[in-house]
């Protein structure tokens, strides 16, 4: 596929859709309409599911640092003095 080449960040975002989906579906069911018990089950369920991906190997989170150069501080100009 050729979008996935040229935009490389879309697939783990679509996959963390997907589950996301399943995952408040799953919420929905438990909380019984309640919004507030919808959301904190939601992402309880969601933080053991992706937990237990992440520990099993089944994903892998690519993270990368990039070390860059600080940047030049230089002194300011002393202020001009008049006689």
């Amino acid at each position: 596929m050729a979008i996935l080449e040229q935009y490389p960040w879309i697939e783990p975002v679509l996959i963390g859709a997907v589950i996301v989906f399943i995952l408040d579906l799953i919420g929905n069911i438990i909380s019984f309409s309640n919004r507030f018990l919808n959301a904190l089950v939601t992402a309880i369920v969601f933080a053991v599911v992706f937990g237990g991906l992440l520990y099993s190997g089944a994903l892998k989170l690519d993270v990368r640092t990039v070390e860059t150069a600080p940047a030049a501080t230089t002194a300011p100009a002393a202020p001009a003095t008049t006689p």
